[in-house]
């Protein structure tokens, strides 16, 4: 597909609706990465608390599984509801759930109680970012898709970086004791309520969907989501080696996530300050991708852009990572992370132009699912070995192979596909 030259910001700002849906993203995000940081603050950082490397891959499992279990229902359900009544009542109900969260925190709750609370808080905060995801092309033209979603996307990853500078700094105010991480946590709940407020505003049915591609027994409808997004994806070439080059860097980033944050707490022994460094750099770095993505893919082709993407993750791994010394792991972060953000809207872009607008909520499910599902089992078996300071040149060298692994994997999935488009049809009977 051709893609046209970048539409400049002030073509779709303009609009009230992509305006109204923007700011919801930003309030979601925002509360998000407060949410986030302040569990993380709770759980990792907190003297009355100790976790070693396996309960951290534990906290990964909580903070981003919730998707894996209800992405395939959501994703049918944002293909069948009005994604409108979807944003209101799924932010407001997350936004109890981090209250519930807080209160937890407070009391000194651990373990299952706290993580299955972090579950359902993070299970409904991934509905809502599909749905924001598949209305986005019901407020802007199609040609403007491309540079409105990494506007939006870059933004709210902006905001969320924001979100958890926010947690990081009132936790300096509170305390870093159960009460303290309790008011944090509970602050985050401002954000659902936000973002509730700003979707009312929509026209009821201006999100979307266009039209309903499921049976009429909602039951079934829910059952069949994984199905058809898998299906949907498959049949679109561009999506698939997008996913294959996704899950590469998905994997890869939970290893060094979770060395980083070893290392900051046991081996530089800078807390939650040392990590608040590394998430302005990694927001410097999406802010950047957020401004050239659209600029590169129009220059360069997608193909192009995705491979230099991860052959740059790899370099900034191997070159900055290895040292483990904290002036080159924050240039680290934001080289990976900003290379991350160029990957993921270009495969933003291909699901929202080239997946029909009755299939694109599944898609998008069935995305955050395996997204998620990779990040997981990487922290989790990079548990297993590393040594409780972080300290493991073996796991970066592994991060920068997957990402080496991911580029080879995507261009042979492009090739695959266009084979298949080549190829004559079977001859009937």
């Amino acid at each position: 597909m051709t893609i046209s030259a970048p539409a400049p910001p002030r073509n779709f700002v303009r609009d009230r609706d992509f305006r109204r849906l923007l700011f919801t993203r930003f309030s979601a995000h925002w509360g998000n990465g407060m949410y986030q940081a302040g569990l993380a603050g709770a759980v990792l950082f907190n003297p009355e608390r100790a976790a070693d490397a396996l309960a951290m891959a534990g906290g990964f499992a909580a903070l981003l599984l919730p998707y894996s279990l209800v992405g395939p229902f959501a994703g049918a359900l944002l293909d069948r509801w009005d994604r409108r009544k979807v944003l209101i009542f799924a932010s407001l109900l997350r936004s109890f759930t981090i209250l519930a969260t807080a209160v937890a925190v407070g009391s000194g709750t651990a373990g299952v109680g706290l993580f299955s609370l972090a579950l359902a808080s993070e299970g409904i905060s991934r509905f809502i970012g599909s749905g924001l995801s598949a209305s986005l092309p019901h407020v802007v033209e199609e040609k403007s898709v491309v540079a409105a979603n990494a506007f939006a996307a870059t933004w709210g990853s902006v905001l969320a970086v924001v979100g958890g500078g926010c947690a990081i700094g009132l936790r300096a105010l509170t305390g870093a004791d159960d009460a303290g991480s309790a008011w944090v946590t509970a602050v985050a709940a401002l954000g659902g309520i936000g973002a509730a407020v700003l979707a009312a505003g929509f026209t009821r049915g201006l999100l979307g969907p266009s039209t309903v591609d499921e049976p009429s027994n909602p039951a079934l409808a829910v059952a069949r989501g994984l199905a058809d997004g898998a299906k949907a994806a498959w049949r679109t070439p561009s999506v698939t080696a997008g996913f294959v080059a996704l899950f590469a860097h998905r994997a890869a980033y939970g290893i060094s996530l979770l060395v980083t944050v070893l290392l900051m707490r046991n081996h530089f022994t800078a807390g939650m300050t040392g990590l608040g460094q590394m998430a302005a750099f990694a927001g410097a770095g999406i802010l950047v991708a957020g401004l050239l993505t659209a600029r590169l893919i129009k220059l360069l082709g997608r193909i192009r852009s995705v491979v230099g993407a991860l052959v740059l993750a790899a370099v900034a791994q191997l070159a900055l990572g290895l040292p483990m010394v904290v002036p080159a792991a924050v240039l680290a972060a934001f080289l990976v992370t900003g290379a991350g953000q160029v990957l993921k809207l270009c495969v933003d872009s291909s699901v929202q132009l080239d997946v029909a607008d009755e299939a694109r909520g599944r898609v998008f499910a069935l995305y955050d699912t395996l997204f998620n599902v990779t990040q997981v089992a990487a922290v989790s078996l990079a548990a297993t070995v590393i040594p409780d300071d972080g300290r493991s040149p073996g796991l970066l060298i592994t991060a920068a192979v997957l990402y080496l692994l991911g580029a080879a994997g995507y261009l042979l999935a492009v090739r695959k596909g266009r084979t298949a488009d080549k190829a004559p049809p079977l001859a009937l009977g």
